[in-house]
Parts: C-alpha cells; structure tokens; sequence
C-alpha cells in the first residue's frame, strides 16, 4: 500500500516533476523544514524515494536531488480506440517502459474487451515488469463519455454492450488494485497539458475513428459531470441531413469523425480500414479523401469557433490519427480564426500534439496515480 496523507502529497510532488528537493518540497507544500525532511527521510527508508545527485540552487549550497525510487511500483494503463489499444507500463513518475499498440475491437463488448486488456496487461508484467516491483494500479481510457463518480460508461457510440457496466469493477476484481476509469480525450489532455508550460487552459481534441475534446482549465482537468468538452454530438449547418449513432440528425461526428470519412469513401467505392489510411491517402494527393478531411476540419473549427470565445483557451490542440493531416489541421485553423474576436486568436496556437501518440497514456499515469494516493 502507498503513503497517503502529507507523505503522499510530497511523494506526488517529486512524481509529477514539480519538486526536486527538500527546500522545494517545503515552499509548495506548506510544511515545515523539519516536517518535510522526517517525512522525506521516511519515504527514502521504505524505498518509494532515492536522493541522489544535486538538483537545482536557488543560491548557496547545490541540494541533493529527489526522485521515486524505479523499484517504488509501477502503473498499467490502456489508451482503447475503435479498433486499437496502446497498452503501457510506466513507473510512478509517469515514465513509460514499455508500450505496444495491439488490435482490439470494442464492438466485442465490454467482457471480451475486458478480459482481454486484463491478459494483455499480465503478458506485459511478465515480459517487461521489473523483478519484485509491485504493481500499484490499474488504468482505462475509453473512446466514450464516462461518469467520474462511477467509473462507467454512460451511452456510448459505438460500443454496444459498453452502456453502465461496471467497468472498474470488473477489472478491480481481477487485479484487486485502484482502477481508473476515464474518457480517452480526458487523459489525451492531462497528457499534453504536461507539454504546454505557461498554458493554463488548453483544449485538446481527439480525432480518430470518433471525435472527442478535453479540457484543462487553469491547469485542471474539467469533467464536469462526466460530459464536459463532448463536442461529437454538437449540431453543425450543413447542405445534406445525416443520422448520427445517437439518434439525431447533423452531428459533428455524423460529419468529421474518422468513421464517417471511411463511410463515405467506401460509398464512393474506396475502401479504407482505419482513418490513418485515410492520412495516407490525403499525402498521396487523392482528391475524395483530401477534400473529406477539408471539411472535416471546417466543421470541427466552427464547433471550436463557439468556445474559443466562451471559455478564450491559450492553445489548441489536436491528437489523435486523423491530426497528420495537414489540410484538417489547416481548416480548423481557418474556421477559428475567421470566426473568433481578435482578442481570443491574439494569443491562441492551434498546433498537433507534441506529446505524440503516448499523450493519452501519459494522462492516465498522471490521473492514476493521484488516484492511488488519494
């Protein structure tokens, strides 16, 4: 079991690279300098820190420098999308060790997915897991909206079979460790804020076989209850009228999202597996999917362009398969710019992840270890 309390305060500081040192640890957390060095010295003796090194001098004698212990414990987490799941290994600092991207079909239903995450996660540990370092929690993100409260998917696209079960439960009772059960976009944007220093309010979207948007405001995940930044099922003015998976008509994801291109193409006669041959297409110069992801991107930038004026983020950005496309990013950047006041585009980068394709995972390290000290 992990400290908790005022131990494990200290311990998130060093893990989410906030602190370095005993001097550090006291000014951000508020304790005395005698409290922190007891509770430091505590940590290092039942092994979750290691002092080492010199960090960083704000004057005077360099300190020794403070990190978690790579023997401390580790996190397993899973990035799940339509057709493909990133499964990762990391330690407590959030450090990834290993990571593979396996095919995984959600539409098999929760059980199957489930189960299947759960011997994947069981080869992972046998195969890469450091000898005698435990496993400390459990981590799912899921390409559907989630009640935080909890922990189950509440009426998902695309995922039949997925509504209300007891996800976290499930795999709780398998593992017998905290679970994390979140929303694939949430994590995308804990993930990338860590890339974006100085931007306290960054929205970050998803747009892979669906559509999906986080939101970090003045540094902190917003879940609202469970459907905050759910921008797939926004309605956008268009010259034809599509059903969407929910039941109504013209919805964004109806439209922009990887699924729907790869519809229309097949009706076009072109056949495409997954929305990064769509990508692939698009360098290829084939006109059907290049204009396809032009509009794509101009719907997604009109739905962006309503809050980017309500909630004035310092940065957007895209992740996700669909974000190599260059012409999608291009339209949303058009649609915003156009549409949005001087004062909210003064200062606003729209730009592709830096995070890459780990983002997501590096979320779900961030969220799930707060989770476990919690």
């Amino acid at each position: 079991m992990l400290v908790r309390g005022a131990q494990g305060d200290l311990l998130r500081l060093i893990a989410g690279g906030h602190a370095e040192s005993r001097a550090e640890l006291a000014r951000l957390s508020g304790l005395a300098a005698s409290s922190v060095s007891l509770r430091v010295e505590e940590l290092i003796g039942s092994g979750l820190l290691v002092e080492e090194g010199s960090a960083s001098s704000r004057g005077g004698r360099r300190p020794r420098r403070l990190r978690v212990s790579p023997t401390a414990g580790l996190l397993a987490v899973a990035d799940l999308g339509g057709r493909h799941a990133r499964l990762g290994l990391l330690d407590l600092s959030g450090t990834p060790l290993v990571v593979e991207e396996l095919p995984c079909d959600i539409a098999l239903g929760p059980e199957a997915t489930l189960n299947w995450i759960a011997a994947s996660f069981d080869a992972l540990l046998a195969a890469h897991g450091p000898a005698g370092v435990p496993l400390r929690g459990i981590a799912a993100g899921l390409p559907g909206p989630v009640d935080p409260a909890s922990g189950r998917v509440v009426s998902p696209s695309r995922m039949p079979g997925w509504n209300n079960f007891p996800v976290a439960e499930h795999l709780g009772a398998h593992f017998d460790l905290p679970v994390l059960v979140e929303n694939d976009a949430n994590l995308l944007a804990v993930g990338e804020a860590r890339a974006w220093p100085g931007c306290e309010t960054v929205m970050v979207l998803k747009a892979g076989s669906g559509i999906g948007c986080g939101v970090i405001v003045n540094g902190v995940l917003h879940r609202g209850r469970g459907a905050a930044g759910d921008i797939s099922h926004v309605r956008v003015r268009t010259d034809s009228s599509v059903t969407c998976s929910c039941g109504h008509l013209d919805c964004l994801e109806a439209y922009a999202s990887g699924a729907a291109l790869m519809s229309v193409l097949a009706e076009q006669g072109i056949a495409v597996e997954r929305p990064s041959d769509i990508v692939a297409m698009v360098d290829d110069g084939i006109p059907e999917a290049t204009a396809l992801v032009m509009n794509a991107g101009r719907l997604i930038g009109e739905v962006l362009t309503v809050l980017v004026n309500f909630i004035n983020p310092d940065a957007i950005v895209v992740g996700g398969s669909l974000s190599k496309a260059e012409p999608l990013i291009s339209a949303i950047r058009a649609a915003v710019y156009e549409r949005c006041l001087p004062l909210a585009t003064r200062d606003l980068e729209i730009a592709v992840t830096r995070s890459g394709p780990d983002a997501a995972l590096l979320g779900a390290g961030t969220l799930l270890l707060d989770a476990v000290l919690s």
